[in-house]
């Protein structure tokens, strides 16, 4: 069952260790000013971009997979039909409680598989703007 009501929505947000995948360098982006926010209000916003060596300072992962630090959300700006991918690598990681794609982004196939594995899914929302609204 897919993650819908507020309280839930604010449970998620109160995780703070967030993996960007798709997180932009190019400031304009919603893949850049959006994690860029959460790293304004408090989340430690850990970039995956294979294209990049850095982003905000910090060291930019070639893919979740490679991702060493702990991960509480996996915050995809991927094309949906890359969520499925996604979905894989972050299954693959015991510490990966959620996945949340932003606006524009689904699929149901791979939500399914990652909540039939335990984990939470929200799909088709961004992340800055549920923040905004239930916690800032």
């Amino acid at each position: 069952m897919p993650v819908e009501s507020d309280a839930e929505l604010r449970e998620i947000l109160g995780m703070t260790r967030v993996a960007v995948v798709g997180c932009s360098t190019t400031p304009g982006k919603d893949a850049h000013e959006i994690p860029k926010y959460m790293l304004d209000h408090g989340y430690e916003v850990i970039p995956v971009n294979p294209t990049a060596d850095e982003i905000f300072g910090r060291k930019a992962y070639d893919s979740l997979s490679d991702v060493e630090e702990d991960v509480e959300i996996v915050n995809v700006f991927r094309p949906s039909d890359e969520v499925a991918g996604i979905v894989e690598e972050a299954l693959g990681r015991e510490d990966a409680a959620v996945i949340w794609t932003q606006l524009g982004i689904a699929d149901a196939e791979a939500a399914e598989r990652a909540e039939n594995a335990g984990r939470r899914v929200v799909q088709d929302k961004c992340i800055k703007v549920e923040h905004q609204k239930l916690v800032a």
